[in-house]
């Protein structure tokens, strides 16, 4: 049980760190680059990355975030628990509040960036892009930091272990 305990914990690491990184990475590069390109330009960039990111990579490290963390927490709770209970818990608590920001708000947004439809029959790009960029952006920062958190969190559970 302690091999898997630690394989678990591990595994929540890395690929809770692979999700605060692509976050980050949006946060620091995608986005502002997109600022600065014209309506239509960021409309069919966002567009296509939606449909892109959905693969096979994005949702092991996506979806095996909380599960190799929510893993890692009731392995070490059998085994006794102890100093890493309460970082575990913060890890999960994060990252799955960081999932409900995806499901609630950028999920929604890019599907609705989705349906606006092609970007050379939108007859006001610049009004789709803002009702989109105005939110998608904030709670993109909010992953972020609860990524980073979370990853933060499975970091100090290593140490305790």
């Amino acid at each position: 049980m302690d091999i898997a305990e630690l394989v678990s914990l591990i595994a929540a690491t890395l690929t809770t760190g692979l999700m605060a990184g692509l976050f980050f990475a949006f946060d620091v590069a995608v986005m502002p680059a997109l600022k600065r390109s014209p309506d239509p330009v960021f409309i069919a960039v966002m567009q296509r990355i939606n449909v892109v990111i959905v693969n096979g990579l994005f949702l092991l490290g996506f979806l095996g975030a909380p599960v190799c963390t929510g893993l890692a927490l009731a392995l070490h709770i059998a085994s006794g628990g102890g100093a890493a209970t309460a970082p575990l818990t913060g890890a999960l608590v994060a990252y799955l509040l960081a999932l409900g920001v995806t499901g609630g708000v950028n999920i929604p947004l890019n599907n609705a960036l989705d349906r606006a439809g092609p970007v050379e029959r939108l007859t006001d790009p610049a009004a789709v892009r803002r009702g989109f960029e105005a939110r998608w952006v904030p709670a993109n920062r909010w992953r972020t930091l609860l990524c980073t958190l979370a990853l933060g969190c499975l970091a100090w559970a290593l140490v305790q272990r």
